[in-house]
């Protein structure tokens, strides 16, 4: 008979994929940066980098806190997330909707990522694990701002260009 899974082995299996996730995310921001035509959007998206950096270094504390080596597990969600906003730098390249689109692709990876550490936060909650919680409080913190960010971005420029093509 199989072992009785638990909200610790939950836990820590969704932390192996956001772990994941954010590494690939990491991989795939300077060429988000690069195809973006608005320099604000440019700069959104090395910014978004370099606290990425600080996400995976807060994940690893994460295990750390929980005597766990910081490994991944492959995420799906990502993998797709990450091939649709490829596709769309290549098939909306040099047209005045790219912008816009790397704005609709960023914000599905950071909708899933505020998905993530919200759940885990509120997990890590439920386990009595106060200092992770903390952690991926701070991360959720940032997430769900550069979202913010994102949309304000759209509205006030890359939306109303492509519209205008």
């Amino acid at each position: 008979m199989a072992k009785e899974k638990t909200l610790d082995d939950l836990f820590l299996d969704t932390l192996k994929d956001i772990y994941y996730a954010e590494r690939k995310i990491l991989k795939a921001l300077p060429k988000m940066a690069r195809a973006a035509e608005e320099p604000k959007l440019k700069a959104a998206f090395e910014k978004h980098r370099d606290q990425t950096e600080g996400h995976i270094e807060r994940l690893q504390q994460v295990f750390e806190l929980m005597g766990k080596a910081a490994r991944g597990k492959t995420c799906d969600a990502i993998e797709g997330i990450i091939s649709e906003g490829e596709e769309i730098m290549e098939e909306f390249k040099g047209t005045a909707a790219l912008d816009a689109g790397l704005i609709s692709s960023a914000q599905a990876v950071e909708h899933y990522e505020i998905t993530r550490y919200g759940t885990l936060k509120r997990w890590a909650e439920t386990l009595g694990m106060n200092d992770a919680a903390k952690l991926l409080a701070q991360t959720l913190a940032e997430e769900s701002k550069t979202d913010e960010d994102l949309t304000m971005l759209a509205d006030k420029a890359a939306n109303a260009k492509a519209k205008a093509a």
